[in-house]
């Protein structure tokens, strides 16, 4: 990379020689020869996954949106991940965990992965767990999680995981909505020192939901209650089960996980992914955007409740027989210096975290990371949200030493895979650009009307292979919310993201065009959190933007209609905060709420949040004309004036 002391803007970084020289790909011709997609994806699925029956045709298109990948073939994405690796690399460390309490840590190899996963798949069927039953799974980071994720896999049981941070009401509506069989969880985690009592907030959920059983780890022995019938210990299940379990031979488009994700109404999205072509796009931009080798110790630090978890604590590294490393607490304690320490501690060479991240350790300055010996690192990445130039210029400087490429990406929980990142070994890096797309995946820029445009929403004009395949039980949201026709009969996929192009053919990613909030990196629906607003009794109305944070990226404000009778107050104020968080859970919980006496309509009825965003922002309000009422807009800033 360029070792330049300075930066200057649009400077491009190079590849070092040695980055070049030693990547999986360092022929730049691979974006040419990927123009015929089908030919490059189906090198791929042969030459790096094994399938236990060859499939039949790469691609079919002809119920689209609804496409089918590797047509006809036999696999099952855990083989992929451990079976396959015994014989080489069993005794390789496949996972390296370390608590938050620094004495509790522990290191599992391929060999015992393997062992306690068919264990776990085995308790799993005593409990009646089929193919296809659905088994949520809420906990913390700890390896049992990823231990339970591979156990359904392996049986064809479909998981779903839900983010430890989710309040019961959040976890009760996604195991309802799933349908779940059985529900994996804990008796807690340890989060900045204190307990996270997770099997209390699951009792609370199950007190609506239909759940047979619950498997629970004891992990912090806090005398969690357990409900006889239901409830059982995961080691009292486990009990005298045998370490060996069939993998289950399963078509390509079988169902491998439900992944709730917030949109632009109220109900979180069920994004539906399988084991085949979601196996081939996790494993190969792994290995590629990440140049993964046999030697690498691979932390990305994102919670595995989220798809950057799955796809690339998981499925991804596991697939390609890295070693990952998992880590249960908050990065800044008890010191700000833990991650660095744990880099240093394991020899971290692969990096992976989000901006908001960066930008957090930018504000406490760059002397907790001189305390460390960081130099075992050779690829950063980053992953959540745009990150800005000086973000990323500082995590080139400071915590690569100039010596290791910055490797942003952009994709989606719908997306299942990376879609525009680097390729280390050959492209050229500006910092605050995603750069390009991955070989075998074709992007566009369209405008409101859906015509070609160098700036306007991000689209992607061909499928690929870990693309989901629907919304759980919504096929007809599935097809309408993301697809469109781009004149020709040809479908399009409209990702709602706003995005520019440069001169070089590079994207930069802008951020949501729809009510879509990124709070550390976490996406969260607006709607999601209005709703959660307007069920608390004093609330008639609310709307809800995301105002940009330096450290979380954006963070939600609320405008808030009362009801006749209740009156704004500060105590008010502090009673809805904290029913969004038991409704929701913290992430979602708005920096600011403002009282005011109606939000800014058209005339049929819908909120135009564009105006409060440039209210908050002190920006300019643009055309108001298509208002019911535009006195609203001067009443709504005094009221911000006033606070």
């Amino acid at each position: 990379m360029n070792n330049s002391k300075e930066f200057s803007p649009g400077e491009i970084y190079e590849p070092s020689e040695e980055t070049r020289r030693h990547a999986w790909v360092n022929n730049e011709r691979i974006y040419e020869m990927a123009q015929d997609y089908l030919t490059l994806w189906d090198e791929v699925a042969k030459n790096d996954i094994e399938w236990f029956e060859p499939y039949e045709s790469v691609l079919d298109d002809s119920n689209a949106p609804f496409y089918r990948w590797y047509v006809g073939g036999k696999i099952n994405i855990t083989h992929n991940c451990i079976d396959r690796h015994i014989d080489s690399k069993g005794d390789k460390t496949a996972i390296i965990w370390q608590g938050e309490p620094e004495n509790e840590k522990e290191r599992i190899t391929y060999h015992e992965l393997y062992r306690r996963v068919c264990r776990f798949a085995n308790a799993l069927r005593t409990l009646g767990v089929q193919e296809e039953d659905v088994v949520t799974i809420y906990m913390g980071m700890v390896p049992e999680l990823l231990i339970a994720m591979l156990a359904c896999a392996r049986i064809g049981a479909i998981h779903n995981v839900v983010f430890g941070g989710f309040s019961s009401t959040a976890l009760r509506e996604r195991i309802n909505d799933a349908n779940a069989k059985v529900v994996v969880t804990m008796d807690g985690y340890y989060r900045r020192g204190k307990v996270i009592e997770t099997k209390r907030i699951v009792d609370k959920a199950l007190e609506a939901c239909s759940v047979e059983s619950v498997v629970v780890i004891e992990r912090v022995g806090n005398g969690a209650s357990m409900v006889d019938g239901r409830d059982i210990w995961w080691h009292e299940l486990e009990e005298g089960l045998p370490d060996e379990c069939e993998c289950k031979a399963l078509d390509s488009e079988h169902a491998l996980f439900i992944l709730y994700t917030s949109g632009t109404t109220g109900k979180p999205k069920g994004v539906l992914h399988v084991h085949g072509g979601y196996n081939v796009g996790t494993h190969i931009t792994t290995k590629w955007v990440f140049d993964l080798k046999d030697r690498d110790v691979f932390w990305c630090t994102a919670d595995i409740g989220w798809i950057t978890g799955h796809s690339y604590v998981v499925y991804g590294p596991l697939s390609v027989g890295a070693t990952i490393l998992i880590y249960e607490g908050a990065p800044d304690y008890p010191q700000p210096d833990r991650w660095w320490n744990i880099i240093e501690q394991y020899g971290v060479t692969v990096f992976y975290t989000a901006p908001t991240a960066i930008r957090y350790f930018m504000k406490l300055s760059e002397e907790w990371l001189k305390k460390h010996d960081l130099s075992s690192l050779r690829l950063l990445g980053t992953v959540g949200e745009t990150i800005d130039p000086e973000a990323w210029k500082w995590y080139y400087r400071y915590v690569g030493s100039e010596r290791c490429p910055v490797i942003d990406t952009w994709w989606q929980t719908e997306t299942g895979m990376v879609i525009i990142a680097p390729l280390p070994g050959i492209t050229k890096l500006k910092p605050g650009s995603v750069t390009l797309p991955f070989p075998g995946i074709l992007v566009d820029i369209c405008d409101e009307k859906g015509n070609p445009a160098d700036s306007g929403e991000l689209v992607i004009t061909n499928p690929w292979p870990a693309m989901f395949r629907n919304l759980w039980g919504e096929p007809e949201r599935f097809a309408k919310q993301y697809w469109r026709s781009n004149g020709s009969g040809k479908l399009i996929y409209f990702t709602g993201d706003g995005a520019r192009k440069d001169g070089d053919g590079y994207y930069w990613i802008i951020g949501r065009i729809d009510e879509v909030l990124k709070v550390s990196g976490h996406r969260l629906g607006s709607a999601e959190i209005e709703s959660a607003l307007i069920s608390h009794e004093a609330v008639s109305e609310a709307a809800v933007v995301g105002k940009p944070h330096e450290i979380k990226g954006e963070t939600p404000v609320a405008f808030v209609v009362l009801k006749t009778g209740y009156k704004p107050s500060v105590e008010l104020k502090k009673d809805l905060k904290t029913h969004v968080k038991n409704e929701i859970g913290a992430i979602a919980v708005p920096e600011e709420i403002y009282f005011v006496e109606q939000l800014p309509k058209t005339r049929s009825g819908k909120i135009v949040r564009r105006i409060l965003l440039a209210i908050e922002k002190g920006e300019k309000i643009g055309d108001i004309t298509t208002l019911e009422d535009i006195t609203v807009v001067e009443k709504i800033k005094n009221v911000k004036g006033a606070k």
